[in-house]
């Protein structure tokens, strides 16, 4: 059998060869090679000299030779929290002020204006850290925080002074009603979208200089219409139900919306449910002003034999609504750059998103033509089996079947 040479040996040794062994036995080639045998292995292979002064050390020891570490005990690099004890404490320091949270969970966001980079030059110029940017995101993950792209959450105006009141409140009922295991569901008509083959903001994987051709412009294609989706988010399961509508967003449309989750899917998910609570914006077609909104409950009500509990966010704080941050906006990210050609590239587009924690997505079409413009009389009105709450009854109220 032919000999193999000594310089692919060595590479090979380099190349398969776990760190303890290689560093051994490329100290013990130098010692075959001879004269300069060091500075060969060197060359050929990229290992510096102290690793193969340490291997021909390793060499002569017993233990290590038997032991099952592959390096010495206290060898590699120390992690950046032992380096630099305080860093999360200098890190939390140079974000406080540059932060944002969702005043109804638990979530820190860091300010874009304050980007990776420069808190790395504050590291090192105020507090002499030297750590790059992609550490510094690491640590930010590990401490709870995350970049994230702007949020429509600074309310025009000045608040309402009940909001932190209303905000503890729809907080407090959800908590009940979860540990009672009765649903919580979150509500809201998304934006209505152009359907035809119109430029849908973000960005698509094709081939190089391909791209998606699309028309020149966003007038509306009468015969093809708008889609209206009407969504329905389950906090108990992290489910979510969309009714697509191409008609008009009105009370009507949306208490169907949500007799249509409720008849498909939420009397099998809920079973023994006698209650359940609703949780919507304060305006559009679920306004806590409006009377064909309230009289439409009474008929699910009605039907359902189910006792509604509807609490409504205070005004300009819509964005802070469930469904807008665990469904809406993760939908919005499934169809970016895809024209929606069509009600039924719609409907595959919503029915497929998913998300890394479980959500899922069912999705209906809606035909039925919904009219605008209809008043609720005063006898109809009064027909309601409404009950306001204690707590802010203009925006908390219960609406019980009636036999």
């Amino acid at each position: 059998m032919d000999e193999v040479p000594f310089d692919e040996l060595v590479s090979l040794i380099n190349s398969l060869s776990d760190e303890k062994s290689k560093r051994i036995l490329l100290s013990k080639a130098a010692d075959v090679y001879g004269n300069g045998g060091k500075a060969h292995i060197i060359e050929l292979t990229g290992i510096t000299y102290p690793t193969l002064i340490a291997g021909n050390a390793d060499s002569k020891n017993d233990a290590v030779i038997c032991s099952n570490r592959i390096r010495r005990e206290g060898a590699g690099r120390k992690s950046t929290t032992e380096t630099y004890p305080n860093i999360t404490e200098a890190i939390e320091k140079i974000i406080d002020g540059n932060t944002y949270g969702d005043p109804s969970k638990e979530l820190h966001w860091v300010a874009s204006a304050l980007s990776l980079r420069k808190i790395s030059d504050i590291l090192e110029a105020d507090y002499s850290i030297t750590v790059s940017h992609v550490k510094i995101s690491q640590l930010l993950t590990d401490m709870g925080y995350s970049k994230q792209v702007n949020q429509k959450m600074e309310q025009v105006g000045i608040p309402s002074p009940d909001r932190n009141e209303q905000f503890e409140f729809i907080d407090h009922t959800a908590h009940e009603y979860l540990e009672n295991g009765e649903p919580v569901i979150s509500v809201d008509t998304k934006k209505k979208e152009n359907i035809g083959n119109f430029k849908n903001a973000g960005a698509e994987c094709r081939e190089v200089k391909n791209p998606r051709k699309v028309l020149d412009h966003d007038f509306p294609i009468p015969e093809l219409g708008k889609a209206a989706p009407y969504g329905v988010y389950v906090l108990n399961n992290n489910t979510g139900f969309v009714n697509l509508g191409t008609s008009h967003d009105t009370p009507e449309f949306a208490v169907t919306s949500i007799s249509c989750w409720w008849n498909a899917i939420g009397k099998n998910a809920f079973p023994a449910a006698k209650r359940i609570y609703i949780t919507c914006d304060g305006g559009g077609s679920n306004s806590s002003r409006s009377r064909s909104w309230k009289y439409e409950l009474q008929q699910l009500a009605n039907d359902t034999g189910l006792e509604i509990m509807v609490s409504h966010y205070p005004p300009g704080t819509s964005k802070w609504n469930k469904i807008e941050h665990r469904m809406f906006c993760y939908i919005s990210k499934n169809w970016q750059g895809q024209p929606l050609i069509d009600i039924e590239t719609v409907i595959s587009l919503i029915s497929n998103t998913t998300t890394e924690k479980g959500l899922t997505i069912t999705c209906q079409l809606d035909e039925k033509v919904y009219e605008t413009g209809h008043k609720i009389t005063d006898d109809e009105l009064a027909q309601i089996s409404i009950f306001p709450c204690e707590t802010l009854g203009k925006w908390n109220y219960i609406i019980k079947p009636k036999n």
